[in-house]
């Protein structure tokens, strides 16, 4: 099961390098870029700016809120909810912040200062985005932990906003994105299988202490 896991998030990283050495060499990143980016208008830059100012308050606010209702009402099931969510943030964060440090990519508006312009605020380096790893690692998890139709598709279509608006407020490329997104994925993927490995294991040894 941990080899599968491994293998699977390691099939993810080889993705994200992939794609960003390949596309990186092209225009197609600049020019799709530039196409969003000019789209800009005050209230639809006021929309972008929420989905993308409100990835951390979803990011942690959801397992803050399990962990209070499994508090409240006793359920075990929400309390080990909210601690996967909740590592499964923590995981991402190290591992985007990796990425960012290893490729270094300069954000679009200081490479194309002509052509793109930057509507938000943005700090360390471009490649992947944070925001939409983060918001597709929130995605990824309340979909593995709640697999139904009226909450994938909220949580895909906002993390996807979430995406979209890193574009259009001039902050990341295309390829920054997808790659952000593939490695929020990938991370959740990781740390829902491991929580579920090692919860088998706690419960094991708790059903040989009862005997």
């Amino acid at each position: 099961m941990m080899n599968s896991i491994r293998f699977r998030f390691f099939i993810v990283i080889c993705i994200i390098v992939a794609l960003h050495s390949k596309v990186n060499a092209q225009n197609l990143d600049f020019t799709i870029l530039k196409k969003i980016n000019n789209q800009y208008n005050s209230f639809g830059g006021g929309i972008m700016r929420g989905f993308s100012n409100s990835d951390s308050y979803v990011a942690f606010g959801i397992p803050i809120g399990m962990f209070v209702d499994g508090k409240i009402q006793k359920k075990t099931e929400l309390m080990w909810n909210s601690y996967e969510s909740f590592s499964n943030q923590i995981v991402n964060g190290i591992f985007t912040s990796v990425l960012k440090e290893s490729f270094n990519r300069t954000r679009p508006f200081i490479t194309y200062p002509d052509d793109i312009h930057k509507h938000s605020v943005a700090g360390s380096k471009s490649f992947p985005s944070g925001h939409t790893s983060m918001a597709f690692a929130t995605a990824t998890m309340v979909s593995l932990q709640y697999p139904k139709w009226y909450i994938i598709a909220p949580a895909f279509i906002y993390a996807s906003s979430v995406g979209y608006s890193r574009m259009y407020l001039g902050v990341h490329y295309p390829t920054d994105v997808l790659a952000g997104a593939l490695l929020g994925a990938g991370t959740s993927f990781l740390t829902h299988y491991s929580f579920k490995f090692i919860r088998k294991k706690i419960e094991a040894k708790n059903e040989k202490r009862k005997i």
